[in-house]
């Protein structure tokens, strides 16, 4: 039984390791792949083959050398296999799908780790020094990362890890600037620094998000890219214009008291309608649960109140102060939940956790700015709900307030409110988390789409009708019992 040969194969010095070789060679059982490199292989592509093995065919063939400048950042070659390390001499050297750019420069320093096969990486110090080195355009990839790349990685230290861990980063980077003859790069580092913890000005920083943190304003980037897809998706979707019916006053009380009550059944402040209705309409005191009564009524004055509801907000100040008293209203009998004010501690619900305190106002901001890039009040609708509802700038109560803000858009436009009801929640979340974890935004366009239809076709006349209408949708029962059934649906079954 013939000996199974490994993948990679170096040459050598050796004359009986190179005799073998020959023969493998001459019996067909390996072939050349690169210059002092043979491989087993014979059906995988080159390509394949050095990217899989890149590790050990670099650091066999170039022993000491340093894995550095954007690599040691990266982790590894660019995307259009480029990878560069420090070494005593300054070569490239191409290979099937990858190019080595060789570095002359300083050695390992003690801080330097080890890395696979004889290879070292780079320091967190050094890294950052020498992706801070001034490059020159020579019409190919860069050593160096972009400067703007630099400063959001630096942004997400500190948002992450917090500010002494930057501050630490920057001392080990001092110490190593002497070392390496790197204090032009150090002054780059620290002026960087410096500026996203408000300690210098942020006139130089070049990254948006460095420069909203160093203003006061720090966001989170991953919500901005959030927003962002569903920008497009509601820029590229050509939504129905959903006329509001005409409501009397009576009318529009009676859609009031409907929409409260689901959209506080969904957070879990669960009364019997009957029960909901003194409450709501004859001031009925629950001796028990006196503020889960208090969070349904606010919820209902504020829904049911047309001035309430057509408050326009001309700039990000006006918004975020209309959210605040929004949410006064609401919670005003929680003082434990903080009301009218964002949160201080990190909230999350499930597996997904919502933005960081620091970042609440800078990401409101961001997502209020592209907000007002969308003309359709439907878009400006759903695009509300989702910005307050992923952002959760409160410590409870999220899901009310995005839900408000969203009809606020409709009321404002003339367009059909919505409501949300028991048996439509599980949709309703299953299509918030498909755009917040899977950066999918059709479920929520399409499921607010369809609940608005539903919304109007639910006849509010009387009390008695709109229950009838209700109950014949499934709408008061649990979404593991039944699905939404529209009203045109059931006719058209008939």
């Amino acid at each position: 039984m013939e000996e199974k040969l490994p993948e990679i194969i170096f040459a050598s010095s050796d004359s009986s390791t190179s005799k073998r070789i020959r023969h493998q060679l001459d019996a067909n059982r390996i072939r050349k792949l690169i210059p002092r490199v043979y491989t087993s292989n014979f059906s995988d592509d080159d390509e394949v083959i050095i990217d899989r093995n890149k590790w050990i065919i670099i650091g066999h063939l170039f022993p000491g050398a340093i894995l550095s400048h954007r690599s040691a950042l990266e982790g590894g070659p660019t995307p259009d296999g480029h990878i560069f390390l420090t070494y005593k001499q300054s070569k490239n050297v191409k290979y099937p799908g990858l190019t080595v750019h060789l570095l002359s420069g300083p050695s390992a320093t003690d801080q330097d780790m080890d890395f696979i096969s004889d290879l070292k990486i780079s320091s967190n110090g050094r890294r950052y020094l020498e992706n801070l080195q001034r490059v020159r355009d020579r019409g190919s990839v860069s050593k160096a990362l972009d400067r703007s790349i630099i400063e959001d990685r630096l942004d997400s230290i500190c948002r992450i890890r917090g500010e002494d861990q930057l501050n630490q980063l920057r001392e080990e980077a001092r110490i190593l600037a002497k070392e390496l003859d790197m204090e032009e790069e150090f002054q780059r580092l620290t002026s960087i620094i410096s500026a996203i913890l408000t300690t210098h000005p942020a006139d130089e920083l070049e990254s948006p998000l460095a420069k909203a943190r160093a203003q006061g304003q720090p966001y989170d980037p991953h919500r901005l890219a959030l927003f962002d897809i569903l920008f497009r998706e509601l820029q590229q979707t050509t939504l129905p214009c959903l006329l509001t019916t005409q409501y009397s006053e009576h009318e529009g009380i009676n859609f009031a008291f409907f929409d409260a009550y689901f959209s506080n059944y969904i957070e879990g402040t669960v009364f019997e309608l009957e029960e909901a209705r003194e409450i709501i309409f004859e001031r009925q005191k629950v001796q028990q649960r006196p503020t889960d009564a208090h969070d349904i009524l606010s919820t209902f004055l504020i829904v049911s109140n047309p001035n309430e509801m057509n408050q326009l907000s001309q700039d990000y100040e006006s918004y975020q102060n209309l959210l605040q008293s929004r949410h006064l209203t609401i919670m005003d009998m929680r003082p434990e939940k903080a009301p009218g004010r964002f949160k201080l501690k990190t909230n999350r619900a499930g597996m997904t956790h919502f933005v960081e305190p620091a970042q609440v106002k800078g990401t409101l901001l961001k997502g209020w700015e592209m907000m007002q890039g969308l003309s359709d009040p439907l878009s400006r609708a759903i695009f509300q709900m989702f910005l307050v509802s992923e952002v959760h700038p409160f410590d409870d109560g999220n899901g009310r307030i995005a839900r408000i803000m969203m009809n606020a858009e409709l009321e404002q436009a003339g367009l059909q409110k919505i409501m949300i009801p028991t048996v439509y929640r599980e949709d309703y979340l299953l299509a918030l988390q498909a755009l917040s974890r899977s950066q999918r935004p059709d479920p929520l366009v399409k499921m607010l789409i369809r609940v608005q239809q539903f919304s109007s076709e639910i006849s509010f006349e009387n009390w008695e009708v709109a229950v009838n209408d209700l109950t014949r949708c499934k709408a008061f029962e649990e979404s593991n019992d039944a699905r939404l059934v529209l009203l045109s649906e059931m006719s058209k079954t008939k």
